[in-house]
């Protein structure tokens, strides 16, 4: 009798088994298909990715070479064709190359909207710190002291990679400003600090430290012209990977 009650409950068992399996079916195919498509189009968005950030790349490049050899005007629509663009970091890097043209053009108001742009598009805090630095500096003739102390402050930070062009240009607006005083005591910090990565800031510095202790603050207008010289571009050590140039395609997305 034992026997015959196990047999029975087994096979009780074995049918609540396949029922189970039978309801479930249809859950779990549909899971498995989830999974399918999910791993499928993170696949092709990472390739439609890796493709734009190659044509990119290329344009971008080629917009490079005709600067080089026709002049920087002439390659203006082929940065803005990169710059209309999906990857992010070739957008910024175009925006910023548009916003030299128009520097160079005497068109601060375009340059500055581009480099505006350039600062919200880019990928990562150096590039973007860089065009918001070129920002300041394109409107340092025209904007109020505290306009540029805004848009600088930010930029002088001790982690700040361009924490020394952003006081050097402080100290500028200060002295545009008529705060002599305030300005000089910056131009001594940097002057004597060790924390300058240009030897050009420090020159720059100390020759507005010699017009203002001559007393001729009016010829201190080309000083501060002089401080718009910044390089057209980071050093290429300092530009993110996912920005440079000739990084990895994918990585400028």
């Amino acid at each position: 009798m034992v026997d015959v009650f196990d047999e029975v409950e087994e096979q009780l068992r074995a049918e609540r088994y396949q029922s189970l399996a039978v309801k479930s079916l249809p859950w779990v195919a549909t899971a498995v298909v989830a999974a399918v498509i999910g791993v499928g189009g993170y696949w092709g968005w990472k390739s439609y990715q890796t493709s734009q950030a190659d044509k990119a790349s290329e344009a971008y490049q080629a917009a490079l070479e005709t600067a080089q050899k026709a002049g920087p005007d002439k390659a203006f629509g082929q940065f803005k064709a990169v710059a209309d663009g999906g990857a992010r970091g070739y957008k910024a890097l175009a925006l910023l190359q548009m916003g030299d043209i128009r520097i160079e053009e005497n068109k601060t108001k375009e340059a500055v909207a581009y480099f505006d742009e350039a600062a919200k598009a880019a990928p990562d805090p150096i590039l973007g710190d860089l065009a918001r630095l070129k920002s300041a500096f394109a409107l340092m003739d025209t904007a109020s002291y505290k306009d540029i102390e805004a848009r600088l402050t930010p930029l002088a930070g001790e982690k700040s990679p361009y924490r020394v062009y952003a006081k050097e240009a402080l100290a500028f607006a200060k002295l545009q400003a008529g705060d002599v005083a305030g300005a000089r005591g910056d131009f001594v910090v940097l002057a004597n600090s060790l924390d300058n990565t240009s030897e050009e800031v420090r020159q720059r510095a100390q020759a507005a430290m010699q017009l203002i202790d001559s007393g001729t603050a009016k010829d201190l207008a080309a000083a501060v012209k002089a401080a718009a010289s910044l390089p057209a571009m980071p050093p290429m050590g300092q530009i993110p990977p996912a920005a440079a140039p000739n990084a990895a395609p994918n990585a400028a997305q």
